[in-house]
């Protein structure tokens, strides 16, 4: 109790959060403050506070999953909230962090767990990816879009904004009516409709989810396109063919540091001599690091967010030209809200398609996610890639006119 006690007293400056712990003590820490959450929390048994103390990114999801850590008052995003905006990044943000043996032994499991071979990388994807489609469409916008969405304006709603995104990363494309498109990681299949509705592409889409693929060929078929947009289920490193252009949205998270020098080299030889490609993915704003034993074990495994250097240096020396980086910073924190909110909306038919547990697995994952980008060290990118030195106009007017047209 003396240690939680501590940690907590040095985690929470602004804000309050009040502590029940098992034996019916209580603690008050921070200074109430109308710009911080009010948050209180109760353990239930003995050992939660030395769990959270030794590791607590990982102890505290699984304590709040459990029902062992129960949040009285406000909920588990300002608990998430409370914690971490007390600790930005920006800072120096480093009370979250496990102790030095914990993170010792998580850095040689993530560099075992990130090493993504075929076999490995369609048993993650299935893990995440292949849950009940009635658990995506209760959260997701109509589209289905599991990814950031771009918000021209933050009060635009969800569906608004999965829309700006399609346009945005379509007008960075340049798609003449024709081009061959191939979309890795292509969810649902909603990025390979748009590209072909909005642009006349005829798309390839693959995935490792046989969940999503019956839905992407499903929405292709009602629609009639199912001879110009193609998904398959296929590994990327196993794609043949010559593409105009390919685009990869969200799945290189789950390629994994090891992997990225072929993914780079796959995506060359893929490409016609003035293929463009664009990839939007998660990153982190620092150098390279490791993903918490939580998001491993329960959401993501095998799964890790890239720095961009790492994503310069994967690329380096295949003889691809480096022609746009854009940094997406608040707009994956928005889309997370937008997120949480629906499930929080969706409770009852959450813990009836699987239980309460999963429902607060979910809760906490989305609140957890959602403050890694406004207070963390997350990020969005969205690098553009040609294998010719003139694939693309040499000033950026072209998105911009592009994306309005798409948009209009």
């Amino acid at each position: 109790m003396a240690l939680i006690d501590l940690f907590l007293s040095r985690a929470v400056r602004k804000g309050r959060l009040t502590l029940t712990h098992h034996d019916g003590t209580v603690r008050e820490f921070g200074t109430p403050d109308a710009d911080y959450p009010d948050i209180a929390i109760r353990f239930t048994d003995a050992r939660v506070a030395g769990q959270i103390v030794r590791n607590p990114a990982l102890a505290a999801g699984e304590a709040f999953m459990d029902g062992r850590l129960v949040v009285d008052r406000g909920d588990v995003r300002g608990l998430v909230e409370l914690l971490t905006v007390n600790d930005k990044w920006e800072a120096g943000a480093a009370n979250l962090n496990p102790s030095r043996l914990v993170r010792a032994a998580g850095a040689v499991k993530h560099r075992v767990d990130r090493i993504n071979m075929e076999r490995r990388s369609k048993k993650n994807v299935a893990h995440h990816y292949d849950l009940s489609g009635t658990l995506y469409d209760l959260f997701l916008d109509s589209d289905k879009q599991y990814s950031c969405a771009y918000y021209t304006d933050p009060r635009n709603d969800l569906e608004r904004a999965q829309r700006d995104k399609k346009a945005h990363i379509a007008a960075k494309l340049a798609i003449q009516p024709g081009m061959k498109v191939l979309d890795i990681g292509c969810g649902w299949g909603g990025m390979a409709l748009y590209l072909h509705q909005m642009c006349g592409a005829e798309v390839l889409g693959v995935t490792l989810s046989e969940e999503q693929l019956k839905v992407a060929r499903e929405r292709a078929a009602a629609l009639g396109v199912a001879d110009k947009v193609k998904f398959e289920l296929i590994d990327y490193r196993r794609v043949q063919g010559q593409f105009d252009r390919i685009v990869s949205v969200g799945m290189f998270e789950h390629v994994g540091p090891p992997q990225y020098r072929t993914f780079f080299r796959k995506c060359r030889d893929l490409l016609t001599e003035d293929g463009v490609m664009l990839l939007h993915t998660i990153g982190r704003l620092g150098g390279p690091g490791v993903t918490d034993d939580w998001t491993t074990k329960y959401i993501f495994p095998g799964g890790y967010n890239p720095a961009l250097s790492e994503i310069v240096r994967a690329q380096e020396g295949l003889r691809m030209f480096l022609t746009d980086v854009e940094v997406l910073r608040c707009h994956y924190g928005w889309t997370l809200d937008e997120w949480y909110a629906r499930t929080v909306a969706a409770k009852e038919q959450i813990v009836a398609l699987y239980d309460e547990r999963f429902y607060r697995m979910w809760l906490f994952y989305l609140a957890g996610a959602g403050a890694a980008f406004r207070n963390g060290g997350l990020c969005n990118y969205q690098v553009q890639l040609t294998r010719g030195r003139l694939s693309v106009p040499v000033t950026r007017d072209y998105m911009f006119e592009g994306e309005r047209a798409l948009r209009g």
